[in-house]
């Protein structure tokens, strides 16, 4: 099948179109330039990826989000919280609906170019925080993309039942240079090690046994998971 995969410069998209690579026929990798604080350290990592691999690199520019939606991820939005990435903080760094669109377009793009699947590398870790990486929400956008396209585009998920630790032993195990991949929102020269996502990062090599390539400003002890509502 002939695929794109949506590829924002972390280690899961990253990893996802790797893994695309040896079971599909990746056409195109697609990235989203949307105004966040991290775009700027992200998307060069996408293009990286996608050259080592010989694949097409379609940046997207989504301006809109940045001037009209609210959220402390994007460039006008607050501080990015620091602690565990399911802290009821990090719902601060939600994107409203970021998926959703980002979906849309990725679907209209593939069906344009002769694709028939999408490939997102939405995972078990991120439901707590994000209602548009949920399975249910994927099922229902897998249904409206079928429904509303005529090559009836297939949403893939790879990763919808795997945590991140899963990913980065996955990722290991097919030779994937995670140095080269970016997770902290803060978007700064070097990765914080404290706000949500450099916790998940850090937390997930170690799970998984695998080396971490990823220097940190702060490598203090990963604070505890949230108990559960």
């Amino acid at each position: 099948m002939k695929v794109v995969v949506l590829l924002s410069g972390g280690m899961d998209s990253v990893v996802a179109l790797h893994h695309a690579h040896r079971e599909q026929e990746v056409v195109a990798a697609l990235s989203f330039d949307y105004g966040s604080k991290h775009n700027r350290r992200e998307l060069p990592m996408a293009q990286w990826h996608a050259s080592s691999l010989g694949i097409q690199h379609v940046v997207v520019p989504l301006g809109f989000i940045g001037d009209y939606f609210v959220s402390d991820l994007l460039n006008h939005g607050g501080e990015i919280p620091k602690g565990h990435y399911e802290e009821e903080t990090m719902k601060k760094t939600v994107v409203p609906f970021r998926n959703g669109i980002m979906l849309s377009v990725a679907a209209g793009y593939a069906e344009s170019i002769g694709a028939a699947g999408l490939v997102i590398a939405a995972h078990a870790g991120d439901h707590a925080i994000y209602p548009d990486c949920r399975e249910e929400f994927m099922q229902a956008m897998t249904e409206a993309l079928r429904l509303g396209t005529y090559a009836q585009v297939a949403l893939l998920r790879p990763f919808i039942a795997c945590s991140k630790s899963d990913i980065a032993q996955i990722g290991h195990g097919i030779g994937v240079d995670f140095s080269k991949t970016w997770s902290c929102y803060v978007g700064g020269e070097t990765h914080c090690g404290e706000c949500g996502t450099c916790v998940e990062r850090r937390e997930a090599f170690l799970q998984a046994g695998v080396p971490d390539p990823t220097p940190y400003l702060s490598c203090g002890p990963l604070p505890p998971k949230p108990p559960a509502c």
